[in-house]
């Protein structure tokens, strides 16, 4: 593991991918790079008020915060558009080896409605995925 991309929202599930990620850059000596997708969707309102860019530039800025504490460096990168598909374009165009999401635990009609980002990366990256539960 030398590139490892961490996906990270804020919630739990993303701060325990977060730790894992860290855990995983000191063991390997990798380089740490953080993702938090301002979701774009069709429609007249294409990116939510309520979760904009200065939603996620503040949630990576936690995160930088939580691995600086950790003795870790990352960079911070904000895409928009599809969060699952942003992600596996972000570590394919980048080269990351690793990428570290965090599992939401929605029951089925919750994957049903909204999807599951860490299903989707884990089943259509290029590289190799790490679900931290």
């Amino acid at each position: 593991m030398q590139k490892i991309l961490i996906a990270y929202d804020g919630t739990e599930p993303s701060k325990r991918a977060l730790a894992t990620a860290a855990m995983l850059g000191k063991a390997f000596g990798a380089h740490l790079s953080v993702v938090s997708v301002v979701p774009q969707r069709p429609g007249r309102s294409p990116i939510d008020p309520w979760d904009d860019r200065q939603v996620h530039a503040e949630e990576l800025l936690e995160a930088r915060a939580l691995l600086r504490a950790e003795g870790l460096d990352a960079e911070l990168i904000e895409p928009v558009g599809d969060p699952a598909i942003m992600i596996e374009q972000v570590a394919e165009r980048g080269g990351y080896d690793t990428v570290v999401v965090g599992a939401r635990g929605s029951n089925a009609l919750g994957r049903f409605i909204q999807g599951s980002v860490s299903e989707h990366v884990a089943t259509h990256a290029t590289t190799t995925v790490l679900v931290a539960r």
